[in-house]
């Protein structure tokens, strides 16, 4: 009985979480001004649009692999949905904000952050408001509100695809001692994936790496329960870590938003900080192909949102990119829109 209980149980939060979230997606949408501006071009994507069926077949197939690694006990189930006053307090100010965003979106406005002042510490290709987000990643206010957009966006998936990257982080400290392993997320961004990797093995050394001081900050808070935790403030391209320091790195959501040059910056970095026959997880979009009948969806998203280098992610050869820093794809998969691979750098 009792797994068939933890069945049901799993089903029901998930289904509540879509639910809401898909809720939230649904007011955007109502809020939103036409996606068509005056005089502009309708979108026309090269694909076909993608039935609800199609969606939700795939969402199906995320969720039923999902809980099989959690049945098989690779890793935890998920948390629940927390204090649902705060859920409710945070639902409100994202509709507030998503106005904001979607004004700036008619007005074309993504360059809010970008001052002489922050160019002196920032790159530019990161001083922009991607997704027309308010602040882009620069204040609390958005830190606060990050993941709210993020599993708006993917309707409540968005943790089941990127818990996906913890099989490859099991199956590599099967037969190691947690304790002797360092792993580092880059771009670490709230913290959201290294919680789970600290839920699920509390003994493992740690580092969250990202540009915004704000993130790391709630990146820090979130991961305040356990110990073997570091946050560094640094960019991917240029790592404040040692040569040869790191079994694993992981990225999550991270190369769509780089510039092509700059992926292959932070492709060299990632095997520079790899120990040989470290791993490197890779969790992103789907690129063109790995799932057809999805492919409009991935054309549509940087029509809709300021993703300036998604065009040119949709058809990077990673395989090259990686495999040119010495990094040998093991594996790859898909999971609803996201894709996983995992890379082994060469050497003993």
């Amino acid at each position: 009985m009792a797994p068939v209980l933890s069945r049901l149980r799993y089903a029901a939060g998930q289904g509540a979480r879509v639910a809401w979230y898909a809720g939230h997606y649904m007011a955007v949408n109502r809020l939103r001004a036409p996606l068509r501006r005056p005089g502009e071009a309708p979108f026309r994507p090269t694909s076909p649009i993608p039935k609800i069926s199609d969606l939700l077949k795939a969402m199906r197939t995320l969720f039923e692999a999902d809980y099989r690694n959690i049945e098989a006990g690779i890793y935890r189930a998920p948390e629940g949905g927390g204090d649902p006053r705060r859920l409710i307090d945070k639902s409100i100010r994202f509709l507030l904000d998503a106005k904001k965003v979607d004004e700036r979106r008619v007005a074309k406005g993504h360059s809010e952050v970008r001052t002489p002042e922050r160019e002196k510490f920032y790159p530019r290709y990161y001083l922009q408001n991607f997704h027309f987000q308010t602040d882009g990643w620069l204040s609390p206010e958005s830190a606060d509100l990050y993941d709210t957009q993020v599993e708006t966006l993917f309707a409540g998936t968005g943790d089941a695809m990127r818990r996906q990257a913890l099989v490859p982080i099991a199956e590599y400290l099967h037969t190691r001692d947690q304790r002797n392993v360092q792993l580092t997320d880059i771009a670490c961004g709230t913290g959201r994936f290294l919680r789970e990797v600290k839920r699920n093995w509390p003994g493992l050394n740690v580092i969250g790496v990202d540009l915004s001081p704000d993130y790391l900050e709630k990146a820090s808070a979130a991961l305040a329960h356990w110990g073997r935790v570091e946050m560094l403030h640094g960019a991917a391209e240029d790592l404040p870590l040692a040569s040869g320091s790191q079994d694993i790195v992981t990225a999550t959501y991270l190369f769509h938003e780089l510039p092509r040059k700059v992926r292959r910056s932070v492709a060299a970095e990632i095997s520079r900080v790899l120990k040989p026959g470290g791993r490197f997880v890779f969790v992103d979009a789907l690129q063109t192909g790995d799932h057809v009948a999805l492919n409009s969806l991935l054309e549509f998203f940087p029509a809709a949102f300021h993703e300036p280098y998604f065009s040119s992610y949709l058809t990077e050869d990673f395989d090259r990119v990686f495999g040119e820093q010495g990094l040998a794809r093991l594996e790859a998969s898909a999971g609803y829109l996201t894709k996983m691979a995992v890379y082994e750098k060469s050497g003993n």
